[in-house]
This record gives C-alpha cells, sequence and structure tokens, in this order.
C-alpha cells in the first residue's frame, strides 16, 4: 500500500516518528495502525502484558538521542556504544549510578561500615529501574501472557534477592522487618504521598479511581494478613498442644499457610492475566506522556537485554550483600535500632524509584497507576515474596515462620484496614493522603524507640549503644 512501510528494527528509529505502521499482533494476525495516540497506548498496554508497577518505573525514563553513534562505522563498537548509552542514559536516576562504583570503593577500602550500607542503598535506586527496564525489553519479544507474568513477578526482585542473602546469613529478623517495611511503606508512605499531592494539586474536583482494582488488591492483603494473625495467636495459644498431625507446630503451619498464599498469588496471576485482564488493563492519557510510546519498540535485542539483566542481577545481588552484612553495624553506628533500618529506611531508599512514579501519576489525576504500584507491590511482598521466603528458608535448612511478632503484625493488620477504609468510596483527596501518612509516621517513632532507650553519645560526637543494646541486637 503506497505511503506504507515496514516499521524499522531498534537501530532504525527516529525518535519522535509517530507514523502508521504494520503491527502483528500476539495471534499472529498483521493489522495496521498508529503508533501514536491513546487508543493504540491502550492496545499495546494489553498486548505486553505491562503493569502500573512497569508504568511507574517508565516514567522516570527519557528519550535517548542514539543519531551520533549510529554513524560510528564499527557494527560492534557502534551497537555497544548504543547499548551503553540505552542502559545508563535512558533514565533520569542516570547520577545515582556513581553510588555504585563508591559502594565497591567503600568495601575494598574497608572504610566504616555504615557508609558501605548508605552508598549501597543508594546504588540499588537506579539498579532496581534497570531491572524494570530490561524486564520490559525482555516482555516485548514475547505475548501478553509471558510479558505480563513477567512484569508481575519480577516487580520486587531488589526485596526477594535481599532476603534470600539474609536467610543465608541466618538472619530471619532482618527478612521479615524488611518485607514488612515494603508493605507498608507503599500502603501509607507512597499511597499517603500520591494521594496528599494529588488532592493538593486538584483542590477543585474530586479524585476518582476503579475501585474494582482496589478491592481485590484489598482482598489479597487481607488473606496475608489473616495468616500472619493466625500465625501469631497459634503461638500464643496452641504451639504447646501435642498433636500427631500436620501441621503440628508454629512452624509447620507458618509452612502450609505460606503455599496457601503462593496458591491464591498463583490464581491472581491467572485471573489479572487471563480471565479478568480488563478488569486490569491501564490506558494513558493524551496529555504528553510518551513513556509508553517510547517503550512500544525494543530499542535493545533479546540477547542483549538478556546479558544486561543478567549483569544487573549480579550487581544488585552484590549491592544486597553488602546491605545484609553491613545493615546490624550501620544501624548501630547510625544510633539507630535494626529494626528501624529494616521497616522504615530500608524500603523508602529501595524502592524510591517507583515511589517517585507513583506520585507523578497521582498528581496528573491517573489514580489507577498509582493504586496499581501502591497496592500491587504491597500484594506481591505480602502474598508472594513473605510465603516464597518461608519456603525457600525451608529448602535452606532455616526455621523461617510467620510469626511477626506483636507489634509488628498488629501494624500490618491496622495498615491494611486504614488503607481499606481510606479507599473504600473510590474517591480521593488530601485529607485521604495525610491520614495515611500520619499512621506512618506514628509507627515510624514506635520502631524507632525500640531497643534505643541506651543510646549515648561517645565525645567525638559519633553515636553507639550500650553494650546491653548490642548484645539484644546481634540476638
Amino acid at each position: 500500500m503506497e505511503g506504507m512501510r515496514e516499521e524499522e528494527g531498534p537501530d532504525g528509529l527516529e525518535a519522535g516518528r509517530s507514523l502508521p505502521s504494520k503491527r502483528s499482533n500476539s495471534n499472529g494476525h498483521i493489522g495496521i495502525g498508529n503508533t501514536s495516540g491513546p487508543h493504540h497506548q491502550h492496545k499495546a498496554l494489553s498486548r505486553h502484558g505491562r503493569t502500573a508497577h512497569s508504568l511507574s518505573a517508565a516514567s522516570l525514563r527519557k528519550k535517548s538521542d542514539v543519531t551520533l553513534l549510529t554513524k560510528v562505522p564499527c557494527f560492534g563498537l557502534r551497537n555497544l556504544l548504543i547499548n551503553l548509552q540505552e542502559i545508563f542514559f535512558n533514565t533520569k536516576l542516570f547520577f545515582l549510578f556513581p553510588f555504585v562504583v563508591v559502594a565497591f570503593i567503600f568495601f575494598f577500602l574497608h572504610l566504616n561500615q555504615g557508609w558501605i550500607f548508605a552508598a549501597s542503598l543508594v546504588g540499588l535506586v537506579p539498579l532496581a529501574e534497570r531491572l524494570s527496564f530490561l524486564t520490559e525489553q525482555l516482555a516485548l519479544y514475547t505475548g501478553p501472557t509471558i510479558g505480563g507474568l513477567l512484569n508481575a513477578t519480577c516487580g520486587n526482585a531488589t526485596e526477594l534477592i535481599i532476603a534470600l542473602f539474609a536467610l543465608h546469613n541466618g538472619q530471619i529478623e532482618v527478612v521479615k522487618w524488611s518485607l514488612l517495611g515494603s508493605v507498608l511503606s507503599n500502603l501509607l508512605l507512597v499511597l499517603g504521598t500520591s494521594l496528599f499531592a494529588g488532592g493538593i494539586k486538584h483542590l477543585r474536583r474530586p479524585q476518582i479511581f476503579d475501585k474494582k482494582q482496589s478491592d481485590i488488591g484489598i482482598g489479597l492483603l487481607f488473606v496475608a494478613g489473616f495468616c500472619h494473625l493466625l500465625i501469631l495467636v497459634y503461638g500464643y495459644g496452641y504451639a504447646s498442644t501435642e498433636t500427631n498431625f500436620f501441621p503440628s507446630n508454629q512452624l509447620e503451619m507458618s509452612r502450609l499457610c505460606s503455599i496457601f498464599m503462593l496458591v491464591v498469588y498463583g490464581m491472581h496471576l491467572f485471573f489479572q492475566l487471563k480471565t479478568h485482564s480488563q478488569l486490569f488493563e491501564l490506558e494513558e492519557g493524551d496529555d504528553g506522556d510518551d513513556a509508553v510510546d517510547e517503550e512500544e519498540q525494543p530499542v535493545l535485542t533479546w540477547w542483549s537485554a538478556f546479558a544486561w539483566l543478567v549483569f544487573m542481577t549480579v550487581l544488585v545481588a552484590v549491592l544486597s550483600e553488602f546491605i545484609v552484612n553491613t545493615i546490624e553495624e550501620a544501624s548501630q553506628y547510625w544510633g539507630l535500632s535494626v529494626s528501624f533500618t529494616c521497616i522504615i529506611l530500608l524500603p523508602i531508599v529501595g524502592n524510591a524509584a517507583e515511589h517517585a512514579g507513583a506520585v507523578m501519576f497521582a498528581v496528573k489525576s491517573k489514580l489507577d497507576i498509582t493504586l496499581g504500584v501502591a497496592l500491587g507491590s504491597a500484594t506481591q511482598i505480602a502474598v508472594f515474596v513473605v510465603p516464597l521466603s518461608v519456603i525457600v528458608a525451608w529448602i535452606m535448612g532455616v526455621d523461617m515462620d510467620l510469626d511477626f511478632k506483636l507489634m509488628e503484625t498488629g501494624s500490618l493488620l491496622m495498615t491494611i484496614l486504614v488503607t481499606a477504609l481510606v479507599l473504600q468510596d473510590g474517591t480521593s483527596n488530601y485529607m485521604k493522603g495525610a491520614i495515611l501518612l500520619f499512621c506512618y509516621a506514628v509507627i515510624a517513632v514506635c520502631f524507632l524507640a525500640v531497643r534505643s532507650s541506651t543510646l549515648g553519645m561517645i565525645p567525638d560526637g559519633n553515636l553507639r549503644t550500650s553494650l546491653s543494646t548490642s548484645r539484644s541486637i546481634s540476638a
């Protein structure tokens, strides 16, 4: 057909072009579409299985101008330079990459553990966003189901890697605190900041969101909270009861509940990606957002994306090991309890990229995407990463259960309840966001006070804990 031409590959794309093109959908049929416009973007989201989490990460990306690099005569060097530019400069967080190098320098120079922890934590921010980008690149070469499965299961890869290293070191409390902190941070801090910022931006008109998605997310969170509560009550009231049946104790009960939660999460993925995918389709408006249009075409080949994904995963694993190995010493150096460091500081910095994206979408009155980020991440942690950690610990011979202790479990249950009440009518305003933020502040103060009554100042100004506190932390 005159005026039509086949799409060019990644190396031949021109930034900013919006031309009609032939597109192959997931069932192999060829259709004609336009690379711009809300309708086409909506179809792209469904076809590649993009989630709110991936959209949030995409909001922090920017277009890379590879015009000069395409003129490099050597084919291999040209592709390498284009790959490096897409990986390290195709993000607004590129200025944080030096912290990855700084963390390695601090480690090899054997500097203070607190500074190694801080540099590693900040270095994880751009790496987590790049993991999301590379996962999407691979998803573009698959159908909507596989792409959605990749995006839905790799959204919290950083938390899972940290949990695995902590389990390997036998730091069960660190695993529990860090995963609990991720749930609390997403439901209270991220969602609260987003609703507050969106409400301030749109004072004169209400913000409305699709309540069907939030109801499903809240329901899954209640399942997780219900399991934690039962394990806590069982430990207090029936742990000493002798029985010949499985489960016979709190640990075995936790493992059984974890299997149930993984089954529920698997059903949720089937529900989201297959039978009721229309409930989770996210459509962007035409207000200038180009993240979706930019990511429709792969900018990396499949093998390049896979190789970079392996490399970034290794970097995340190394920094995660730095964090796990230094978290207790860093907490003592900064004068904080380990629980506060794990529950409050670790999730805030580690998930900063997706948090920023969620707030940006709320300001643009796209609360469905914001809720997808906050509730989606919290649900994935509570119903997938936590039970998976219990099962992996079982395989490793580590006795990790779902008993998160009284204050932690109470904080989780009350957070789920408050979030459900805030979202019950399908509307949002800044006061609802403020309620969530105040709840998060109260929880942060409580965990800050834990084991900190004996903190003192030494003459040179550094904080330290008493011998008894150090022993309790080590225990």
